[in-house]
């Protein structure tokens, strides 16, 4: 039984039995679920994510079965069903590499490997465990950076307007966008700062509200990447 599993259930489509069948699926759907518990350690993560990586390994096994063994054609499809979820939503580094993980499980199982795919899903776990839980990989994020949102009346002069409040208060500042608000009646800018020293933000943001004629005023912290955070 071991040697039939090790050198595979099935060789082509025509030698898929109902047993075969459901050793390939249900192995294939207990590692998904099994990866996605995984994922849920130290992640931020929505449900439906942590069911699309359950499921996805089975989906992608019954995928292969059905192709004749076509492992290029079987990639093709599953490869387009994978790209769904990130269409609308973009997805964190993490979350793709997750689905390739989950992907390649599911063709290991549905060509009829699941104790390869068992070992292989156990390998790339542990790594991405003892990985996340390692400083390895850690950027040395400025604790001071912040993002800066000022509303302005349409009509104010932004450019350069609160320069000589900025070298006071921060050590870096740079304006990255400018939106119109309010049906156009207002424009918001957006800096990404360096705060000269920690808690400076009250006097700074006082200083400010004297300029932009007590508009709305929004600091948040940034994320590794220059974004904020929500």
């Amino acid at each position: 039984m071991l040697d039939t599993v090790i050198q595979g259930i099935f060789s082509s489509t025509a030698d898929i039995t109902l047993g075969g069948f459901l050793i390939g699926v249900g192995s294939a759907l207990v590692l998904g679920i099994a990866m996605a518990f995984m994922y849920m350690y130290k992640n931020k993560y929505t449900k439906s994510f942590v069911i699309t990586l359950a499921t996805l390994p089975a989906i992608v096994s019954i995928v292969i079965m059905m192709v004749s063994g076509s492992i290029g054609a079987g990639v093709a499809v599953a490869g387009t069903f994978s790209l769904v979820r990130f269409r609308s939503v973009p997805g964190t580094a993490k979350e793709i590499s997750s689905i390739f993980l989950a992907m390649a499980v599911g063709l290991a199982c549905g060509m009829g490997y699941p104790l390869y795919a068992l070992i292989f899903a156990v390998i790339m776990e542990v790594a991405n465990i003892v990985l996340t839980a390692a400083p390895f990989g850690e950027s040395k994020k400025n604790e001071l950076d912040r993002v800066l949102h000022i509303t302005v009346p349409e009509d104010l002069e932004y450019a350069g307007i609160f320069d000589d409040i900025f070298v006071r208060y921060l050590s870096q500042y740079k304006m990255t966008q400018v939106k119109t608000t309010n049906l156009g009646s207002l424009n918001k800018l957006t800096y990404n700062i360096t705060l000269g020293k920690a808690g400076c933000e009250k006097q700074m943001i006082d200083e400010l509200r004297c300029r932009n004629g007590n508009l709305e005023i929004n600091i948040t912290s940034q994320s590794t990447d220059g974004r904020e955070q929500l």
